[in-house]
């Protein structure tokens, strides 16, 4: 591949990231440059597909995924792709070796938002690791390249941690979700209100998720692991955000993580990152 071309599809995922999420971006500005260009290409794909089922309502979704996902695979047979976003995934899926089962649990279950609206609790299950487990693993592919026995072992952890962030980004969209999307993430919710009471149970789970999956972040390579560390501390920010607002008030507005909180997080993150694990909480 044309060495400028390849540059342009990368460049083009971090614009995407940085355009998406600020968030996530200024995360990834704690990683090293070969990690943080990769992450930028696995973000934009899982967000062009997003973007798809979540906000192309007035064009035929189905007939969309279809030609995304037809062009991934015929991108990775050639080598090559005219989707920008596309073809600087699948450099980094060849680079670092992503295991072809993830990319494939992600489709399926972005697909499934086509179809399902409510889950029961082996649906979500699989429905989570396919939108946000594997995503984790993926990341996880780039951060451990030079120790594949490095993934393994953190395999488990870095799964709790992607689905800890997905069940808050459900709560803290629970509003568009249902008004507008129809969705209903969330099994309790099928036989119950949402109310205090169902929030609290969820979060309960969430929280213990967090919990282990911080063991596997002070374990992470020193070049990546500052950048993991800001996004899990902002997600406990967040957490902690949506603990306090009562149920009701959630139903009708997202909750969100003021500006001064997030600057403040990222010298604080960086610095307890650098002076070592036992600092990390």
């Amino acid at each position: 591949m044309d060495p400028l071309y390849q540059k342009l599809s990368l460049e083009t995922g971090r614009i995407t990231t940085r355009l998406y999420s600020t968030s996530f971006s200024a995360g990834l500005m704690l990683m090293d440059k070969e990690s943080r260009r990769a992450i930028y290409s696995i973000y934009a794909f899982l967000r062009q597909a997003d973007e798809i089922v979540d906000t192309f309502h007035e064009f035929d979704k189905v007939a969309l995924m279809d030609e995304f996902e037809t062009e991934y695979y015929r991108a990775f047979e050639r080598g090559i792709s005219l989707n920008l976003i596309i073809n600087a995934f699948v450099v980094t899926v060849k680079r670092y070796s992503i295991p072809s089962h993830l990319v494939q649990a992600f489709l399926k279950s972005m697909k499934s938002d086509l179809e399902n609206k409510e889950f029961n609790e082996n649906g979500i299950k699989d429905y989570i690791y396919g939108s946000a487990d594997v995503v984790g693993l993926m990341c996880l592919k780039v951060m451990t390249r030079d120790n594949p026995k490095e993934y393994d072992r953190l395999h488990g952890k870095a799964m709790k941690l992607s689905s800890a962030f997905q069940k808050i980004n459900f709560l803290r969209d629970i509003k568009n979700d249902t008004e507008n999307l129809s969705r209903n993430y969330f099994p309790i919710l099928n036989n119950q209100p949402f109310d205090d009471q169902s929030k609290e149970a969820i979060l309960v789970d969430i929280r213990q998720e967090f919990r282990e999956a911080l063991e596997g972040v002070r374990e992470l390579p020193k070049r990546s692991r500052a950048g993991v560390y800001l996004a899990y501390r902002y997600y406990m920010e967040l957490t902690r955000l949506i603990g306090k607002t009562p149920a009701k008030q959630l139903a009708k507005q997202r909750v969100r993580v003021n500006d001064f909180c997030k600057t403040l997080l990222f010298p604080v993150c960086a610095l307890r990152s650098k002076l070592g694990k036992k600092f990390m909480v």
